[in-house]
């Protein structure tokens, strides 16, 4: 049976845990908010990097993205998790991988962004090319993207480069974690033709002085950029909302359990003082007996 002093002790197991979680929830919650407005802040560099693709398109570049040679192994990139408590997301993004990207006679190449994903990649039987951790802040978010570029440009560097597609989750009206596929490179032939096609938004058009193929292909290596460090900061806010309702169902619990062992504690609190309130009792019944008899006279003897 439990003492006082082992329920006592949980509690305060419990309080601690419990201020762990809330600890949890509260990162989550801002991390949340900072990975959405990194996605926001990409809208205006990117309508810069679609209008100078505009304006080049317009004067006769090819409309059509560099691309490898029609023999080139594809490219998957897997953004997951470097983090548990955060149900089945990685599943769920390996699972969607698995089934729409990894398969068939020839396999792509494979980069996993989280090493939990990597492993869940792994387990079915998808070991990964290479690996990178994940930032743990959005100011890390940059160098990541970076760190897969130049991975890329390795792999194209050794005429290994296909076509180039990013799976991650990412957030909607009505889920928390949902696998989504982007095709990264090359851009399509209708996209870029539908951007020379578009009317400019200015009333004279940008005068352009360095080399228009070079100036091209850093423009497409800017809109692969961009979709990668979307890619993360989607990723990773749904990861973040994976765990902030994970820890918020584990707070309810918690605090449930915290109700219950407050409730004991109390009920045991309480028999303790009444067994103490009982043994005064007793020993004062006891001690004022003896004193009776010790107080009673004695009966004269008959003989006397």
């Amino acid at each position: 049976m439990d003492t006082l002093e082992t329920l006592t002790a949980r509690l305060e197991t419990t309080e601690d845990i419990r201020a762990i979680v809330r600890t949890m929830k509260s990162l989550s919650a801002v991390s949340i908010t900072q990975y959405e407005r990194a996605v926001v802040a990409l809208r205006d560099y990117q309508r810069t990097v679609d209008l100078g693709l505009q304006a080049l398109l317009r004067d006769g570049v090819p409309r059509e993205s560099p691309r490898a040679g029609t023999m080139a192994r594809a490219t998957v990139i897997v953004v997951g998790s470097d983090h548990g408590l955060c149900g089945r997301f990685n599943e769920t993004v390996a699972d969607r991988a698995s089934r729409a990207l990894l398969g068939g006679p020839a396999p792509p190449r494979l980069l996993a962004a989280g090493l939990r994903g990597a492993a869940r990649l792994d387990a079915l039987g998808h070991a990964p090319d290479a690996m990178l951790e994940l930032p743990g802040a959005v100011e890390g978010l940059t160098r990541t993207a970076h760190e897969i570029l130049l991975r890329i440009d390795a792999w194209r560097g050794a005429q290994e480069l296909g076509a180039l597609h990013v799976c991650y989750n990412r957030r909607t009206e009505t889920a928390r974690a949902v696998p989504y596929i982007a095709r990264a490179a090359p851009l399509s032939r209708d996209f870029l033709t539908a951007l020379a096609d578009a009317p400019w938004p200015g009333h004279s058009l940008p005068m352009i002085t360095m080399d228009r193929g070079a100036l091209f292909s850093w423009l497409i290596r800017q809109r692969l950029f961009l979709e990668i460090y979307r890619a993360l900061a989607e990723s990773l806010a749904s990861e973040h909302a994976q765990r902030l309702a994970a820890m918020q169902a584990a707070d309810r619990n918690i605090s449930d359990r915290r109700e219950a062992l407050v409730a004991q504690v109390r009920q045991k609190r309480q028999q303790q003082i009444t067994t103490e309130l009982l043994d005064i009792v007793s020993g004062f019944e006891a001690a004022r007996s003896s004193e009776s008899v010790t107080d009673t006279p004695e009966q004269p003897s008959r003989d006397a």
